[in-house]
């Protein structure tokens, strides 16, 4: 009774909490689901080794069952690349010839066991598994198969047979194919691909490939494509046939070869569904059911193998369209297994009209689609370790097979994620003064270095691997004078018992030298870890503090602390070390800025071109703004006023003025209504900074003069403009503000003032 009720509630919440508006859509975008299937499950059923009318089949009853169980609201499940792939691989490697009777009973077995493998995975609850599989890995291997595929495809745009094997083979066999070369095969293959790839682009949410088939299905009637001798796709039977038993399951020599491969198929179904049904999940701001899903994809499977199709897998592409056209609910893939349905009991003889160069170039175009070339880019940006990970893959993929393309990714994520543990963030650490807490040197100008005191933050686990890292840094940095050196352990979670010992010979090796070591702000179960791992005399000896602060007062500092200048040094490749190093006075105004300079912390060494964007968005939303002096507000403050903080508006403004005088020879009115606003919120941020840290004037100042300077290089008129705005703001100034303007009069003055600083 239990059991009835929830799978009531289940049904009622899938399928009838939805407007009659909503529904509708979704039963409109299974049928364009549907639609679009049918060239891309002939075309993969074919790459499975199966008549292509098998990947119609596998279109019905899978994909009923993955609708009825899944909590996902918009995935598609349906025959696809990865998996087809995979089993068209694996009966090269058992020299099974494709299209074949023991291809036949060969295919659903796989997609038999699949399924099995897939109820095991339900039971262990192996979706946590998915989070120990890299986007990077799996983006190379999905990429690597629609490789793989196309190659084996590209023989058939041009009135040749599809290759298998890996990609060498596979570029031989094209080259051997050029035989067979037919120049109408080729110039209709290229045409479909343009189209659908030029509707992709620029009309979305229209399923192109389905206009393009019934054009290619209508060529046939208009063309003479026998007399160009164009091959047709093979004459299909009306209806469905009904289930079947795979009969590989009667031979325990076939399931023996099957069964380490269709765990591997399974894994990547698993893995390449999961991941993608969590990311929309994610953006829809949903909960998905992980062991739901994998029992989903396992009845799908199932009903794929006794349907006589290859192994059933999620869609990404056809899960984009479906989302582009507003679905909402699994009515989709109900609609879309009555749609297939209908199309095999009344449209299925119409099959044999679509030529097989058209049908082949709708495949490659889908694979071009799936496959994640847009990632590598973003990740050549931003992860080249990630890049190359994501190229070994697809490598793997193209020149070993899948499964070794697979294993080599993995291998090299874990590698990725041991050097990541061995070298994790980590910075020394000092104090802005009228600020609260400890700021790393690197991050922030404005932070000072504590005299006499070392504090250095390890931004991970401490364990056999990285504890040199940590004793190197340290020793690089303690100097003469050092008297205390404190361990910021704020991001340390666990220590080893190598870890245990080396920080006790630390202590006791600093100790002989008169320094103190301290551990600070971490867990307490790492208290617990150094007592059971024989390190308890830090604890007993007072080494363990809560936090820094109580650290360098039980050390004899007393707040506020004295600083020192302090310089980063730069390694050869143009990189800051971890290593600081006196500077003399250099930097001595740094003991002024109380306030910080957020950007310069948010964006590290990238913070200079930055604020260079910033200014430039500024500058295009000048150019377009209303004349007002309320659009001008406006505009501005719908780019980054007020958002940003104070010090680096001030700059902002600063690096704006400079540039604004190339404005006023095109719009010398809308220049000076800018000039104006400008000058107001100058006077707006300058009252809020003296509150703030009255001592601020001199960075201020540093700043305005260093800037002045590089434009008196760059641009002497547009500096010459500068200045004299500067003595007009100062003139109108005494008058609304004398107070300010006494404060801010040398503030403002030429660049040959450098003795002030």
């Amino acid at each position: 009774m239990f059991l009835l009720k929830g799978l009531y509630l289940h049904f009622k919440n899938k399928f009838f909490s939805f407007t009659p508006k909503q529904v509708m859509k979704d039963i409109l975008a299974g049928i364009i689901t549907a639609m679009i299937s049918i060239p891309i499950s002939m075309g993969y059923a074919q790459v499975a080794g199966l008549p292509m009318q098998y990947g119609l089949y596998g279109s019905v009853f899978p994909i009923l069952l993955f609708g009825l169980i899944t909590s996902s609201r918009d995935f598609v499940f349906g025959v696809d690349a990865a998996p087809a792939a995979l089993v068209g691989g694996t009966l090269a490697s058992l020299g099974i010839a494709a299209g074949s009777d023991d291809a036949a009973a060969a295919v659903p077995t796989i997609a038999l066991l699949c399924g099995c493998w897939l109820l095991l995975f339900y039971f262990i609850k192996a979706g946590r598994i998915v989070k120990y599989i890299s986007e990077p890995v799996m983006g190379g291997f999905v990429t690597g198969i629609c490789c793989t595929i196309i190659l084996m495809q590209t023989p058939k745009l041009f009135g040749g047979g599809a290759g298998m094997g890996e990609a060498p083979e596979l570029i031989s066999h094209i080259i051997g194919e050029i035989g067979n070369f037919n120049l109408p095969s080729l110039i209709m293959g290229i045409v479909t691909i343009t189209l659908i790839m030029a509707g992709k682009k620029f009309i979305p949410k229209i399923p192109v490939s389905v206009i393009v088939m019934v054009l290619g299905a209508a060529s046939t009637f208009i063309l003479p494509l026998n007399e160009w001798q164009v091959k047709m796709l093979p004459e299909t039977e009306t209806g469905f046939p009904g289930f079947i038993i795979p009969s590989g399951i009667a031979s325990p020599e076939l399931i023996g070869d099957l069964l380490f491969p269709s765990l591997s198929i399974s894994a990547v179904i698993l893995a390449e569904s999961l991941l993608a049904s969590r990311g929309n999940a994610l953006k829809d701001g949903y909960s998905l059911d992980n062991n739901r899903e994998i029992l989903a994809y396992s009845a799908a499977n199932f009903a794929g193998a006794f349907s006589g199709c290859c192994p059933i897998n999620g869609s990404v592409s056809r899960t984009g369209i479906v989302r582009q056209s507003g679905a909402a609910s699994q009515w989709l893939s109900i609609s879309a297994a009555g749609a297939m349905l209908a199309v095999l009991y009344l449209a299925a003889r119409g099959i044999k009209y679509l030529p097989v160069p058209v049908l082949t170039a709708i495949v490659v175009s889908a694979l071009i689609n799936a496959s994640e070339f847009h990632a590598a880019r973003r990740l050549w940006k931003t992860s080249r370790s990630e890049f190359f990970i994501f190229i070994a893959a697809m490598g793997g993929v193209l020149i070993f097979g899948t499964v070794y393309g697979v294993m080599i990714g993995i291998v090299l994520s874990f590698m990725e994620v041991i050097i990541r543990a061995v070298t994790p963030p980590r910075s020394f650490m000092g104090v802005i003064p009228g600020k609260d807490g400890f700021f790393s040197l690197e991050r922030n100008s404005a932070a000072n270095p504590v005299k006499g005191a070392v504090i250095y933050r390890f931004g991970g686990n401490i364990f056999f691997a990285n504890i040199d890292t940590l004793q190197n840094d340290i020793a690089n940095a303690v100097k003469e004078d050092t008297r205390v050196i404190i361990i910021n352990a704020g991001a340390v979670g666990r220590i080893d018992i190598t870890a245990a010992d080396r920080l006790l010979l630390m202590y006791r090796s600093y100790e002989q030298r008169g320094i103190k070591l301290y551990i600070t702000e971490h867990l307490g179960e790492v208290n617990d870890m150094l007592r059971r791992f024989g390190a308890g005399e830090l604890l007993l000896r007072g080494c363990v503090r809560m936090t820094t602060a109580l650290a360098l007062r039980a050390s004899g500092f007393r707040y506020p602390y004295q600083t020192e200048s302090v310089k980063i040094k730069s390694s050869s490749d143009g990189r800051r070390s971890m290593r600081y190093i006196r500077s003399g006075d250099i930097y001595s105004d740094r003991a002024s800025k109380g306030i910080q300079a957020e950007l310069e912390w948010a964006f590290g060494k990238t913070a200079e071109s930055h604020k260079e964007e910033m200014v430039n968005e500024l500058l295009e939303m000048i150019d377009s703004m209303e004349l007002s002096d309320s659009g001008i507000e406006l505009a501005l403050q719908q780019t980054y006023w007020g958002r940003i903080n104070l010090f680096d508006e001030d700059e902002l403004i600063d690096r704006l003025e400079m540039r604004l005088f190339n404005l006023r020879g095109t719009d010398s009115k809308k220049s000076s209504r800018i000039e104006k606003f400008l000058e107001e919120r100058r006077s707006h941020i300058e009252k809020r900074m003296l509150e703030m840290d009255p001592q601020i004037l001199t960075r201020i100042k540093k700043n305005r003069l260093q800037y002045g300077k590089a434009l008196k290089e760059s641009d002497p008129q547009a500096y010459g403009h500068l200045m004299q705005s500067r003595k007009e703001y100062i003139s109108r100034l005494r008058i609304t503000d004398p107070e300010l303007a006494e404060k801010y009069s040398g503030y403002y003055s030429d660049i040959s003032d450098e003795r002030s600083l």
